[in-house]
């Protein structure tokens, strides 16, 4: 079952970017927008809310456009990063 949270959505607003790709990313968390990630981002059908990270919108730009494996260790450690935020501010409890 996917998941679609629209707190997890609306959280992304003015993050810092969590993808911060090198020479690419525009550290401006007024673009920040909640980027999904996983195996069927980017073809047709988005992964589930949780499997997203914070980008900004010319990180964003740069994995839609971009094979998400050219990208993958940046994705992982971005997708901890903003499930770390969750968990701090109470989106996802952890039992």
């Amino acid at each position: 079952m996917k998941i679609k949270s629209k707190k997890l959505r609306d959280s992304a607003r003015g993050q810092d970017c969590t993808l911060r790709l090198t020479g690419i990313c525009n550290f401006n968390p007024e673009t920040t927008v909640l980027c999904h990630v996983g195996a069927n981002s980017g073809f047709g059908t988005k992964s589930g809310d949780n499997m997203a990270v914070f980008g900004c919108s010319s990180c964003h730009s740069e994995i839609d456009a971009k094979v998400k494996g050219f990208y993958a260790a940046d994705i992982i450690r971005a997708l901890g990063e903003t499930q770390q935020v969750w968990i701090d501010s109470g989106l996802i409890e952890v039992k």
